[in-house]
């Protein structure tokens, strides 16, 4: 799907820089995924990849934070609005269990870790079901933004080894979660 996103948005022309930033504001995708297009696919030297998706990972958080709560009620409206409403918070309830344990540096954390479902979205999502003040919940995802754009823009660079040790890493986390269980 995001596949057809970028090249529809290519072949109108939209430039490059554009793209990764809009890439970077969606939701699952964010930087894990405007990354590897900016430094692999646009060849955008890294820095500025880093620089783009950090900022459109970043410019939904505010707007999630502050208005959260009337946008979920419109998009409820609408049933399959209304059911994905009630996955994210529910998915979000779940991994706020976490964050509110270790409160800013777990938001941190949760938000730095480079996996589907654990980025600024669902940060955003539990800082505001957890009742978190603004500008500590904004604070603590944008550094978690920076951490994971950090941990990306170097699996980007590493190429194929970045991409084992990204694939070593997963099965260690899904080892020591399904341990847990």
């Amino acid at each position: 799907m995001i596949e057809e996103l970028i090249h529809g948005l290519v072949n109108l022309s939209i430039p490059h820089e554009l793209i990764v930033v809009t890439v970077a504001t969606l939701p699952i995708a964010e930087l894990r995924g405007s990354l590897p297009i900016a430094i692999n696919q646009f060849h955008l030297p890294w820095y500025e990849a880093f620089f783009l998706s950090v900022i459109g990972n970043l410019l939904p958080v505010p707007i999630l934070l502050l208005f959260l709560n009337p946008l979920a009620k419109v998009v409820s409206h609408v049933e399959i609005g209304r059911r994905f409403v009630c996955w994210v918070f529910e998915h979000a309830r779940k991994q706020g269990e976490n964050i509110e344990k270790y409160e800013r540096l777990g938001l941190t954390l949760f938000v730095a870790i480079p996996l589907p479902l654990t980025g600024a979205w669902t940060g955003s999502i539990a800082a505001f079901l957890l009742g978190l003040k603004f500008w500590p919940a904004f604070l603590s995802i944008l550094t978690g933004i920076i951490i994971a754009g950090a941990i990306v823009t170097s699996l980007c660079l590493l190429g194929w080894i970045g991409a084992i040790i990204a694939g070593i890493g997963l099965f260690v986390l899904f080892i020591l979660r399904w341990r847990k269980t």
